[in-house]
């Protein structure tokens, strides 16, 4: 069998003081019909990246209201893993190749999966392209199929993209984050787009009293009385951490005594990070300032929330991002926040108005002077960031918009 990710328990209701009432009750109208239909969730991990965080959370709402949702992860080993984080950069427009060979071992663990996949759901979702194969060799499981993409595929590789779209031909719709990632060649297939979303009552998104979210950064070396710029991310070459410590430098030149903390976890399916990784640290070039750290050292949900409510700037200076939930988070927690001007971050940010879009290092170095320069400019932003993501990017209307998809293609 597939792995089952257990899940806790999670409430509808209690989003009501967040989201209002109005969602609150259309989401239960549309369930309403839906109730008891078995609805399976597919990824390749359970942890370390935003498909699991939204899963841990969509899952159990979707059981609240109804439906009885489940959420199971491939199996794989380091030799898939490869093969899917090559693929993953590729689709993100890395100009390396997949070989036949490489094709020959995502197709073997996709049948092995598909081969253990058990029981009869009214809708299997598989999320991103490592199961994307499930559905070809396990066809009679699901009544309806939806693949969900969430990664930026606006300039994919063109041989990858070719290899990979007939398996998404075949599901009965495909989910995107914004139009410019559906490829062309989806024309005639159903397309729907919905943005992923935060859970605001998750230990990461929950509010923190200043002094409990000082106390914790403390911990790990922060001083809560100096000046803090923060990106929360995995450690991978689209994330630019090392553009993030030039950033750091070109501040530290006129404000010494800043402090830097990159954040992030190791995910089962990205053997890749660990190197990067090492690499990041390497660059850093044992900067006492500069906090490299991830969830083996003991960096959970509550830390990541400690370390983004207490930054002064939080970044996030993607060169590729597919959405950038970490942005959400900062957007949520009223930090003003700065984003590189791609993928799913200006869907996010409204430049001058809920945080800044920069494209290049000096971008990113002016634009964190002047919020740390000036105190107004850091609330304005935070107020219209956190609205933002109060009205568009929180979970319960994610919930809506999967409710709605089940009743467009009938499940």
């Amino acid at each position: 069998m597939l792995q089952e990710v257990p899940l806790g328990q999670r409430s509808l209701a209690d989003y009501t003081h967040i989201a209002g009432k109005a969602l609150i009750e259309r989401i239960r109208e549309l369930a309403g019909p839906l109730e008891g239909k078995r609805v399976l969730h597919v990824s390749a991990t359970a942890f370390g990246g935003g498909v699991s965080e939204i899963l841990y959370t969509l899952v159990p709402l979707m059981q609240d209201v109804g439906l009885d949702a489940h959420w199971q992860v491939i199996l794989g080993r380091e030799e898939f893993f490869n093969v899917t984080k090559l693929m993953h950069n590729s689709l993100q427009g890395d100009p390396q190749a997949i070989s036949d060979e490489q094709w020959e071992v995502f197709e073997a663990y996709n049948h092995m999966n598909a081969q253990s996949l058990e029981g009869d759901w009214d809708l299997i979702i598989v999320h991103d392209p490592q199961p994307a194969g499930l559905r070809q060799h396990a066809l009679e499981r699901g009544r309806r199929w939806v693949w969900r993409c969430h990664i930026d595929l606006s300039t994919p590789n063109p041989s990858t993209l070719s290899r990979l779209l007939p398996l998404i031909h075949e599901y009965d719709a495909s989910v995107w984050h914004l139009q410019q990632y559906v490829p062309a060649a989806m024309d005639g297939n159903l397309v729907k787009l919905v943005p992923p979303a935060i859970d605001p009552l998750s230990p990461k998104n929950m509010a923190l009293s200043p002094d409990d979210a000082a106390f914790v950064c403390e911990q790990f070396g922060i001083d809560p009385e100096r000046p803090l710029i923060c990106q929360v991310s995995r450690f991978d070459p689209w994330k630019d951490p090392m553009g993030v410590i030039d950033v750091y430098r070109a501040v530290r030149a006129e404000i010494p005594e800043v402090q830097l903390a990159l954040v992030g976890s190791m995910a089962t399916d990205d053997p890749e990070g660990w190197e990067f990784f090492n690499t990041t640290l390497r660059y850093a070039d044992g900067d006492p300032d500069i906090k490299i750290l991830n969830n083996l050292n003991n960096v959970g949900a509550i830390e990541v929330n400690a370390f983004q409510s207490q930054a002064d700037v939080c970044m996030q200076k993607s060169t590729r991002e597919g959405f950038g939930l970490t942005v959400t988070e900062a957007l949520w927690k009223g930090r003003a926040t700065i984003g590189g001007d791609v993928g799913g971050i200006p869907l996010q940010i409204e430049d001058g108005v809920s945080g800044f879009l920069v494209s290049s290092v000096e971008d990113a170095a002016r634009r964190s002077l002047e919020i740390l320069k000036d105190p107004e400019l850091t609330k304005r932003l935070g107020r219209g960031g956190k609205e933002r993501a109060r009205e568009r990017f929180l979970t319960p209307r994610l919930l809506r918009d999967w409710l709605d998809i089940c009743h467009e293609i009938g499940v």
